[in-house]
C-alpha cells in the first residue's frame, strides 16, 4: 500500500464547490461497468444548480444546455485500490498545496469534475460517458442516439496548459488455428507454432522505426495467448488476441488487409475497428482552449497521443471541430500512485470556462 506523504484534512483543501465534487466523485468506486454511484453523484450535483439532468439506458449522464459546445468525459476508471486521500504538496510533480490520490483522479475523473463544473458556470450541454476503459459502450451509444453539436471537447489528462489534438486507431482481433495431435518428434508445424510465426511475420509487416515518432506507426500487440491440446486429445488448438495501434496516415483496414496477407494458416476473427482521429490547432475548439490556457497564465502545448480514446468514435461520427483536454499528468494513467495537485484541477476549470464562453459566443 502506498503511503500519502504530508497526509493533510479533506476540509483544509476542499474549499471549492468543485473540489469537493471531484473528491466525491474519486471516493465514489466506478470502475467500468459499475458505474451507477458515481452517475447519480453527478445527476445530483447538477439537480442542485437547478439544471436537467438524467441517465440514459446504458448508464450515461446528461445534463442538456447550450449545444454549441459539448464537454464530455467518460466517468469509468480501471480496476485498483489506490486509497482516497490528500496530501499537502508533491515535488515529483512540482507541486505546491493539496494533491488529491485515487483512482480516477488523473483518468478521467478530473476531467469530468472539471467539465462538470464549467458546464454549469456556462450553461453548455454536458455528457459523462461509460465504459471508455473497456468497449466505449457510452460513446457509440450517443453518436447513435444524438445529433451532433456544434462542437466537443473531449475529457482527457493532457495537462492544464495542453491540449490534445490527436490519437492513433484502434485494429483488434483473435487468431485461431487448429492442428491434428501428434507426437512432438513429427517436424510438421502444430496450431501454436502456427500462431507464432503468423505473429513474426505481422511484427516484420509492421517494424518499428527508432528515428520516426510513435504516433505515426503501427504498434503491434499480443495482449492474451492460449494453446495446447484439445480436451478430447485429437488436436492442437492456438488462439491469440491481438491489438494494432493505427497512425492517422493508414485505416484500421489497411493494417487488417496487410495481417490477412501474412495469414499461411489459420484465421483471424477481427473485433473492434476504431479510426484515427486528428485535428488542426487552428480549428475553433483547439482555438478556443489554447487561449484559455493564455488567459489563466500558461504557455499552451500541442499533444498527439499514442493510445485511442472516445474521441475517435465521435470524430468517426460527428463532423464538428473537437479536441481533447483535461487535467493531470497522463504517466499517471492507471498508475499506483494516480494523483491530481488540486490547484492544476482549478486552472482547468478556468480554461474550460473561458473556452465554453468563447465559443457559446461565437
Amino acid at each position: 500500500m502506498l503511503v500519502v506523504p504530508n497526509p493533510m484534512e479533506p476540509t483544509d483543501a476542499l474549499d471549492t464547490e468543485g473540489r469537493q465534487l471531484l473528491y466525491d466523485l474519486v471516493s465514489t468506486p466506478s470502475v467500468s461497468g459499475q458505474e451507477e454511484a458515481a452517475a447519480a453523484v453527478l445527476v445530483e450535483y447538477f439537480e442542485s444548480h437547478g439544471r436537467e439532468a438524467y441517465t440514459d439506458e446504458v448508464g450515461n449522464v446528461h445534463a442538456p444546455g447550450d449545444d454549441a459546445v459539448l464537454l464530455t468525459s467518460h466517468v469509468d476508471t480501471v480496476p485498483g485500490d489506490v486509497p482516497v486521500d490528500i496530501a499537502d504538496g508533491d515535488e515529483e510533480l512540482d507541486a505546491d498545496g493539496p494533491v488529491l490520490w485515487g483512482r480516477g483522479s488523473v483518468d478521467a475523473t478530473g476531467s469530468l469534475a472539471a467539465m462538470a463544473v464549467a458546464a454549469v458556470e456556462t450553461g453548455v450541454s454536458f455528457v459523462g460517458v461509460v465504459r471508455e476503459e473497456t468497449d466505449s459502450r457510452g460513446a457509440r451509444h450517443l453518436v447513435e442516439t444524438r445529433e451532433a453539436p456544434g462542437a466537443v471537447i473531449n475529457g482527457e489528462p493532457s495537462g492544464w496548459d495542453a491540449v490534445t489534438l490527436g490519437y492513433r486507431g484502434l485494429l483488434s482481433g483473435t487468431y485461431v488455428a487448429t492442428s491434428e495431435s501428434g507426437h512432438t518428434s513429427r517436424p510438421d508445424a502444430n496450431a501454436v507454432e502456427h500462431a507464432m510465426h503468423w505473429w513474426q511475420r505481422v511484427e516484420e509487416a509492421f517494424p518499428h522505426d527508432d528515428y520516426e515518432p510513435v504516433f505515426e506507426q503501427v504498434t503491434t500487440k499480443p495482449v492474451s495467448v492460449d494453446g495446447g491440446l484439445s480436451e478430447d486429445g485429437l488436436s492442437m488448438e492456438a488462439t491469440m488476441d491481438v491489438q494494432f495501434r493505427v497512425p492517422p496516415s493508414l485505416t484500421p483496414e489497411d493494417v487488417r488487409e496487410r495481417a490477412d496477407a501474412e495469414l499461411e494458416a489459420g484465421t483471424v476473427h477481427w473485433n473492434d475497428s476504431i479510426q484515427p482521429a486528428m485535428g488542426s490547432p487552428r480549428d475553433p475548439v483547439a482555438t478556443a482552449i489554447r487561449g484559455g490556457i493564455r488567459r489563466t497564465g500558461g504557455e499552451p502545448r500541442l499533444l498527439r497521443k499514442t493510445g485511442t480514446a472516445d474521441v475517435n468514435i465521435f470524430a468517426g461520427a460527428w463532423d464538428v471541430p473537437m479536441a481533447t483536454y483535461g487535467p493531470g499528468d497522463s504517466s499517471l494513467d492507471h498508475a499506483p500512485d494516480e494523483r491530481l495537485p488540486l490547484k492544476e484541477f482549478d486552472r482547468a476549470v478556468d480554461v474550460l470556462v473561458d473556452a465554453g464562453r468563447r465559443l457559446t459566443d461565437e
